[in-house]
């Protein structure tokens, strides 16, 4: 069997889009010891940066359109605490999109036992910045979205996608 050829960055071998290593700054850390929930944020938006410079929706796309994309729903599940002096990466899954929307999955990593430490979903939607309304993704970021869900097909509907918090008792 051939063997394939590596995926050049921001790919992974699960051609995933991945960040570089994130530190953790002492300044993140909360009263607990651990990393504060805000500076997850930071790092999973600086991912997102990553995933829709891939498909052509980035900085260079807003500033020549005068469009953009918006988060607008986000759920972040926490798994493993994150701590002084770690080392955590971060992924993009584009695992769906509709003519104005697109579902991103990520996982944040620590990478010094790649243990999951957290999730995020979340639904973007595109944005005429001039009305500030929905409006359709353009023809070429829908076909590089299209592209980038099948590349990422392989790596599977990650099992955490889809959860929600239930109402208590």
């Amino acid at each position: 069997m051939a063997q394939l050829a590596p995926s050049p960055p921001p790919f992974g071998p699960d051609d995933l889009v991945w960040s570089d290593p994130y530190d953790i700054e002492l300044s993140w850390l909360d009263a607990n010891g651990h990393l504060n929930m805000a500076y997850y944020h930071v790092m999973f938006d600086r991912t997102v940066d990553l995933g829709l410079a891939v498909i052509g929706l980035g900085d260079p796309y807003r500033k020549a359109t005068n469009a953009s994309v918006f988060n607008v729903e986000t759920h972040v599940v926490y798994r493993r605490e994150v701590s002084a002096h770690d080392k955590v990466r971060v992924s993009f899954q584009l695992v769906g999109r509709d003519a104005k929307r697109l579902h991103v999955f990520q996982t944040m990593v620590r990478t010094a036992d790649d243990e999951l430490a957290a999730t995020s979903e979340s639904l973007f939607v595109h944005v005429d910045l001039s009305s500030r309304r929905a409006a359709p993704l353009p023809p070429p970021g829908a076909a590089a979205a299209d592209e980038l869900i099948a590349r990422q097909a392989g790596a599977g509907m990650p099992a955490l996608a889809g959860r929600r918090i239930a109402p208590l008792g």
